[in-house]
């Protein structure tokens, strides 16, 4: 203790010392912050299924950052058995590796959309965004009718995807060329063709709020939420006993 009275009193007599020690502290703190990211691709696990969003999930999902809904509902099921046993499998590294920002959190007052993707019918998130406690009476949430009133335009949804290929997401030139019309046909009741399919694996394609005359905010945005957890298949990574030990 007294050793530790001493040093800190040097500190403070002298500048110089104290400078250097300041300096110190900061390196360890932050090679300790830095080192870790030029490391990332050995951290994030490889598994099958992982694409980016489709440019109609993408503007779903800036229509999901836009409304707050971030703000009520995170994405991450922790490796806890209550939580697993509720939503399931638990969340890994490489469901976010696309996210610009992530949707990880611990802000709960709804529940956890990682795994919501499939879980309910299109008529059903309409109707819950829409009108809340029209099925879930206890739902705080606001209602989002609007979405179903609002037209959206994908003409500039190709700059987006040029955008996120600079931080790292693994948009091709074909991506991006087609951006805009598979934006529109993604929504198409008739479904989106072979050649969507072959570049957007996984992704299911209709009319999602029940209007077919127009591409809407909720046809996005419901794009979005249906796809989230449903790309990872998730029995040939763990079996489920590995969650019930």
């Amino acid at each position: 203790m007294a050793t530790v009275y001493s040093i800190h009193e040097t500190l403070q007599k002298h500048s110089i010392k104290l400078l250097a020690g300041i300096l110190a502290a900061v390196s360890v703190g932050g090679i300790v912050e830095i080192a870790p990211l030029f490391l990332i691709e050995n951290t994030i696990e490889k598994v099958e299924g992982m694409r980016p969003y489709t440019p109609l999930e993408l503007a779903g999902r800036n229509i999901y950052l836009r409304e707050g809904c971030y703000l009520c509902h995170s994405q991450q099921i922790r490796p806890f058995r209550d939580e697993v046993e509720r939503y399931g499998p638990y969340s890994l590294a490489a469901e976010s590796m696309y996210d610009h920002p992530f949707q990880w959190g611990s802000k709960r007052t709804g529940p956890d959309l990682a795994r919501v993707g499939a879980k309910y019918s299109d008529d059903w998130q309409v109707r819950h965004l829409a009108d809340p406690r029209s099925l879930v009476p206890e739902s705080v949430m606001p209602a989002y009718s609007f979405l179903l009133t609002s037209p959206l335009d994908g003409s500039d949804i190709a700059a987006h995807l040029k955008a996120l290929r600079v931080t790292g997401v693994p948009y091709t030139d074909d991506q991006i060329a087609a951006a805009a019309a598979d934006f529109t046909a993604q929504a198409s009741p008739d479904g989106a063709g072979a050649e969507f399919e072959a570049r957007w694996k996984k992704a299911v394609s209709r009319d999602f709020d029940g209007n077919p005359a127009q591409v809407t905010e909720m046809d996005a945005l419901v794009a979005y939420l249906q796809m989230l957890g449903t790309l990872v298949d998730f029995p040939k990574i763990r079996p489920d006993a590995d969650f019930n030990r």
